[in-house]
């Protein structure tokens, strides 16, 4: 693949991982193995991604300002403890070796897939025990998804979304708001770490940023429009086929 086939591509699965996550949806099980496809090793393509990623979070916080309208206050104490937990992840992907990130990294993308796949029965499970909701854990919980959101970050917006939506948010446009939004400040302290001390590839890096901004703009609009089922399932179902694939390639090179 010649360097602007490969710079198509990227922005390409950019533009889609960005209106995927946007609406809702994993934007790292499109975006990761586009990287893995054009020859970025597993944790430069993790590290490259999360740096990319910020722009969607830019994006969909400038288009999703009708959901966002009166959440200023709690916005600002819920982000202490997401970039806390985003600093905490960078800290350990960063120290995590090689080979171990590469047996790491397909269990988190089935997880991720089966999150996915699992966020209807969820949603209907918080509808039928709001009353009994943990509310004063959420802090924790964000501070966790923080966690997950730096070191790896796929599903981290179904996790958010679905404890969102669980504790604090019963409408799904306003929790997808309010989820773009800390997860885009989550991924601005885990790229700052990234930028100083991880392995970026930023050839790779720029289009894919460039896709993810304009994705960003896309996202929430479908999620206002659009039911994202056969979406979630597509993604879901190439998640689990990704990671099956990392397995192998895993145990191949173990």
């Amino acid at each position: 693949m010649s360097p602007l086939a490969e710079a198509l591509f990227l922005f390409t699965a950019g533009v889609l991982g960005g209106t995927a996550t946007s609406a809702g949806a994993i934007a790292s099980l499109i975006s990761y193995p586009a990287l893995l496809i054009v020859g970025v090793p597993a944790l430069a393509a993790n590290v490259t991604n999360a740096v990319a990623v910020v722009g969607t979070g830019i994006a969909s916080t400038l288009a999703s300002g009708p959901e966002l309208r009166g959440t200023g206050p709690r916005l600002r104490r819920w982000s202490l403890f997401v970039s806390a937990g985003a600093a905490t992840g960078a800290a350990l992907l960063l120290s995590t070796p090689d080979d171990l990130f590469s047996w790491i990294v397909p269990f988190l993308v089935a997880a991720a897939a089966l999150i996915l796949l699992a966020q209807p029965r969820i949603t209907a499970w918080r509808t039928a025990h709001r009353g009994d909701a943990p509310e004063p854990m959420f802090p924790f919980g964000l501070f966790a998804v923080g966690v997950y959101n730096g070191y790896f970050g796929a599903a981290s917006g179904i996790m958010l979304l679905a404890l969102l939506m669980i504790t604090v948010e019963a409408r799904l446009t306003r929790a997808n708001a309010l989820k773009n939004v800390l997860l885009g400040i989550s991924d601005v302290i885990a790229a700052i770490a990234f930028i100083a001390f991880g392995p970026i590839d930023w050839l790779a890096a720029i289009p894919l940023s460039a896709g993810f901004l304009i994705g960003g703009f896309i996202g929430p609009a479908l999620a206002r429009r659009s039911p994202a089922g056969a979406l979630r399932v597509f993604i879901a179902g190439a998640g689990l086929v990704l990671a099956v694939v990392l397995l192998i390639a895993a145990a191949r090179e173990g």
